[in-house]
């Protein structure tokens, strides 16, 4: 007999949320139920004033649902909820009661990568770039933060689930030379992450210091598209070394990339450069060059802003079938001339003290 979700359910309700004398599913607190199998997953958002108190009974719950016959592997992750708080300081872009940035243990670089629109090929240089730096001979993590599409599982390759060795800390994977976390490691490729800002603020806080890293030179962070929570969570709590904005030719895309190179200013994290992708086509049979969404318009934003372009970067098939096989073309095709494109960028972005 397979395990259902109301037999999870089921042992839950024998655990009582201390606050309200409810058992946890009435109480609310469950969020995030998946059942894969014998795989269970689920989050508990709690009060952050009573995390302390709630670790118990986080211990009760996993316990529970691990008692039950058919439960193979049992994950529980506690987030807190928001609490109102004062407006941000829109001078600064921080809310008034926000500590300083802190390191992560460890590592000793943060490199963001973003687009202010999604669709702009931003995890597949995250993918290409931390491939890489890793064969250059940098000690390389990748944190795909993108929660709401997260593909980095699928570009390098990786499956199965991290492990956890006492429910606190989190083991991450590890390919092509990169030590990798991402939240496609605990959902299934066609399950949607139906999260609100604060659990995923409490997810990235998680990945971010709970993740075993090890000793890294450089975390490349693949962000979501735009301005959100996830940039501001990873830019308040984190030292970022700086952010490579990455942006297609096209007018539309460079008027969203202009948002978000504000939104890191604002932040007060530095701009390592711009990103030019799917710059160019050039016809495997004949040979034509064209220009499909236009041409020149990174480089003239990267020249008014004073941020160097890192590279203009093909719109190539084997590029994208790399990515799709689990093996970045940096991997796959080393040799290549968009492999060589990756490796330049990577070249730069290390001599800038940036990676």
């Amino acid at each position: 007999m397979s395990l259902t979700r109301e037999d999870v359910l089921g042992a839950l309700g024998a655990v009582t949320d201390p606050a309200s004398g409810q058992p946890l599913p009435a109480s609310g607190m469950v969020r995030a139920l998946t059942v894969e199998g014998g795989a269970v997953r689920f989050v508990l958002e709690i009060d952050p004033a009573k995390a302390e108190a709630m670790g118990p009974v986080r211990e009760a719950a996993q316990k529970a649902v691990e008692a039950l016959p058919g439960a193979e592997s049992v994950s529980v992750v506690m987030t807190a909820h928001s609490t109102p708080k004062p407006p941000p300081d829109l001078k600064s872009n921080r809310p008034a009661n926000a500590r300083g940035p802190s390191k992560i243990p460890g590592v000793d670089r943060i490199l963001a990568v973003a687009s202010g629109k999604g669709g702009v090929g931003k995890s597949t240089v995250s993918a290409n770039l931390a491939a890489a730096l890793a064969a250059g001979g940098r000690k390389v993590g990748l944190l795909d933060a993108d929660v709401y599409g997260p593909s980095q599982p699928r570009m390098l390759g990786v499956s199965g689930r991290p492990a956890s060795p006492d429910g606190k800390t989190i083991l991450p994977m590890r390919n092509h030379g990169v030590t990798m976390m991402s939240i496609g490691l605990m959902t299934r490729e066609d399950e949607a992450v139906v999260w609100r800002g604060p659990m995923l603020m409490g997810a990235l806080q998680q990945m971010l210091m709970q993740v075993q890293w090890g000793a890294l030179d450089v975390l490349v962070v693949d962000l979501p598209p735009g301005t959100g929570d996830v940039q501001m969570t990873l830019s308040q709590k984190a030292e970022v070394t700086g952010a490579v904005i990455v942006s297609t030719p096209q007018d539309v895309a460079l008027l969203d990339a202009r948002k978000g190179i504000d939104m890191f200013r604002k932040m007060n994290v530095p701009l390592a450069g711009l990103i030019e992708n799917m710059s160019t086509h050039v016809c495997s049979k004949c040979g034509h060059e064209e220009h499909i969404f236009g041409h020149g318009g990174v480089a003239a934003e990267a020249a008014k802003i004073g941020v160097p372009l890192l590279a203009e970067i093909p719109l190539h098939l084997d590029i994208r079938v790399a990515s799709d096989g689990g093996a970045p073309i940096t991997v796959s095709k080393p040799g290549s001339p968009a492999a060589e494109v990756f490796r330049s960028v990577a070249s730069k972005l290390v001599e800038a003290g940036a990676a």
